[in-house]
Protein backbone atom coordinates (compact mmCIF):
# COMPACT_ATOMS: atom_id res chain seq x y z
CA UNK A 1 0.00 0.00 0.00
CA UNK A 2 1.18 3.19 -0.98
CA UNK A 3 1.19 6.17 1.62
CA UNK A 4 -0.55 9.54 0.76
CA UNK A 5 1.10 11.82 2.62
CA UNK A 6 0.12 15.15 3.18
CA UNK A 7 1.50 18.32 4.79
CA UNK A 8 0.14 19.88 7.99
CA UNK A 9 1.66 22.97 8.81
CA UNK A 10 4.84 24.47 8.86
CA UNK A 11 7.27 22.83 11.84
CA UNK A 12 8.47 26.30 12.88
CA UNK A 13 4.95 27.30 13.50
CA UNK A 14 4.84 24.34 16.62
CA UNK A 15 6.85 25.07 19.81
CA UNK A 16 7.31 22.85 23.07
CA UNK A 17 4.29 24.61 24.69
CA UNK A 18 1.84 25.75 22.31
CA UNK A 19 0.13 23.33 19.68
CA UNK A 20 -0.92 24.27 16.36
CA UNK A 21 -4.43 23.63 15.32
CA UNK A 22 -4.09 21.86 11.25
CA UNK A 23 -7.18 21.75 9.30
CA UNK A 24 -7.83 18.06 7.42
CA UNK A 25 -10.24 17.35 4.68
CA UNK A 26 -12.91 19.59 7.21
CA UNK A 27 -10.98 17.73 10.27
CA UNK A 28 -9.42 20.09 13.13
CA UNK A 29 -6.18 18.47 13.81
CA UNK A 30 -3.52 19.24 16.56
CA UNK A 31 -0.15 18.86 16.25
CA UNK A 32 2.32 18.70 19.06
CA UNK A 33 6.39 18.94 19.97
CA UNK A 34 8.19 17.34 22.17
CA UNK A 35 11.88 16.56 22.80
CA UNK A 36 12.67 17.20 19.30
CA UNK A 37 9.59 15.20 17.82
CA UNK A 38 6.46 16.46 16.32
CA UNK A 39 3.18 13.98 17.36
CA UNK A 40 -0.34 14.73 15.63
CA UNK A 41 -3.90 14.01 17.38
CA UNK A 42 -7.49 14.60 16.87
CA UNK A 43 -8.01 18.37 18.09
CA UNK A 44 -11.41 17.82 19.57
CA UNK A 45 -11.80 16.46 23.06
CA UNK A 46 -13.80 13.50 22.90
CA UNK A 47 -15.38 14.15 26.04
CA UNK A 48 -16.45 17.59 25.41
CA UNK A 49 -16.59 20.67 22.96
CA UNK A 50 -12.76 21.70 23.34
CA UNK A 51 -10.29 22.22 21.25
CA UNK A 52 -7.13 20.88 22.55
CA UNK A 53 -5.21 23.33 20.50
CA UNK A 54 -5.97 26.03 22.74
CA UNK A 55 -5.35 23.57 25.94
CA UNK A 56 -2.45 23.61 28.56
CA UNK A 57 1.01 21.76 27.77
CA UNK A 58 3.29 19.95 29.88
CA UNK A 59 5.85 17.56 29.09
CA UNK A 60 3.66 15.21 26.68
CA UNK A 61 0.13 15.75 28.14
CA UNK A 62 -2.06 18.54 27.03
CA UNK A 63 -4.78 19.93 29.20
CA UNK A 64 -8.26 20.33 27.59
CA UNK A 65 -9.87 23.96 28.08
CA UNK A 66 -13.34 23.31 28.44
CA UNK A 67 -13.41 20.85 31.44
CA UNK A 68 -9.41 20.39 32.63
CA UNK A 69 -8.93 17.01 31.52
CA UNK A 70 -6.05 15.54 30.77
CA UNK A 71 -4.41 13.57 27.24
CA UNK A 72 -0.98 12.37 26.70
CA UNK A 73 -0.23 13.58 23.28
CA UNK A 74 2.42 10.53 22.51
CA UNK A 75 0.04 7.83 23.07
CA UNK A 76 -3.44 9.50 22.90
CA UNK A 77 -4.40 8.24 26.22
CA UNK A 78 -6.94 9.45 28.80
CA UNK A 79 -5.00 10.73 31.52
CA UNK A 80 -7.36 12.62 33.87
CA UNK A 81 -10.97 12.85 34.62
CA UNK A 82 -13.53 13.38 33.19
CA UNK A 83 -11.93 12.22 29.90
CA UNK A 84 -12.18 8.16 29.54
CA UNK A 85 -11.81 8.11 25.48
CA UNK A 86 -8.39 7.26 23.53
CA UNK A 87 -7.67 10.09 21.08
CA UNK A 88 -6.86 9.47 17.69
CA UNK A 89 -3.13 9.45 16.86
CA UNK A 90 -0.75 9.85 13.31
CA UNK A 91 2.56 9.53 13.02
CA UNK A 92 4.18 12.01 11.72
CA UNK A 93 7.53 12.63 9.02
CA UNK A 94 9.25 15.94 8.64
CA UNK A 95 10.16 17.02 5.15
CA UNK A 96 11.16 20.39 3.80
CA UNK A 97 10.31 22.27 6.77
CA UNK A 98 6.80 20.80 7.07
CA UNK A 99 4.87 18.09 9.02
CA UNK A 100 3.64 15.17 7.13
CA UNK A 101 0.88 12.60 7.70
CA UNK A 102 -0.42 10.07 6.46
CA UNK A 103 -4.80 10.65 6.67
CA UNK A 104 -5.85 7.58 5.83
CA UNK A 105 -3.74 5.92 9.28
CA UNK A 106 -6.77 6.80 11.58
CA UNK A 107 -9.53 8.55 9.38
CA UNK A 108 -12.78 9.50 11.36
Amino acid sequence: MTEQLVALCDASAVSEDTPVQAKLAGEELCVYLHDGAYYVTQDLCTHGPGYLSEGFVEGCEVECPFHQGKFNFITGEATAAPCTDKLRTWKTTVQDGKIWINPAEHAA
